[in-house]
């Protein structure tokens, strides 16, 4: 079968690479939107009109279900692109209920595109699964273009990591798929002193539920 995978930019071909290797019977299609990269400060009727149309070509070229490998667009439009394109739409969002059942200090930090953190969703993700947890929310809102350009700041993403784990964070959500590109570099950054969580695994998880569905 053909699986679509949609991401503003180069975030979601790490997604894309980790449904191939757990899949690989099936086509992985890939598509992003580099001209409009990165969408996370960007109003969500731009973010709508921008992406609606690479999903539609998925749609076009046989996919029978689009995992959107993007935070932003999942945490503020999946309801209404779910009414708008006729196959399967698989969300990626910030794993703040997993987090917050694994800290023991009772700080976790999500790292993730200012839109992100301004959605219904995430809120409601906080307030269901994280009410008595302290979450915080650095300012990471340079990551997605750095990484996109290939100009990662290693000097920057250290102290930034440095300065969550003296707040005491002891799990970090990577809430952007550009993220996972620097996922080792983040890991390294805390010395030991906080997990790193990024969504793959439970979509490729929840994929196989939706693909034997449609079987």
């Amino acid at each position: 079968m053909k699986i679509g995978v949609f991401d503003s930019g180069i975030g979601g071909l790490s997604v894309a690479n980790a449904i191939k290797l757990a899949m690989p019977e099936h086509e992985i299609i890939f598509k992003n939107d580099a001209e409009h990269v990165p969408y996370g400060t960007r109003s969500l009727d731009e973010i709508l009109a921008f992406t609606l149309p690479v999903l539609q070509e998925l749609v076009d070229e046989g996919v029978v279900c689009i995992v959107i490998a993007c935070n932003t667009v999942s945490t503020n439009l999946i309801e209404t692109l779910r009414k708008l394109i006729v196959v399967p739409l698989i969300a990626m969002e910030p794993m703040v209920k997993p987090a917050a059942k694994q800290t023991k200090t009772g700080v976790i930090a999500v790292c993730a595109t200012p839109r992100t953190l301004e959605s219904r969703r995430y809120a409601y993700l906080k307030e269901a699964y994280a009410p008595d947890t302290k979450v915080l929310e650095p300012d990471c809102s340079n990551w997605a273009l750095m990484i996109e350009q290939n100009k990662v700041d290693v000097n920057a993403i250290t102290k930034l990591v440095d300065d969550i784990t003296r707040q005491k964070a002891d799990v970090i959500v990577l809430g952007c798929t550009h993220y996972h590109w620097i996922e080792e570099l983040i890991v390294e950054a805390t010395n030991g002193k906080a997990v790193v969580l990024q969504p793959e695994q439970p979509v490729i998880r929840e994929l196989g539920v939706v693909l034997a569905e449609i079987r």
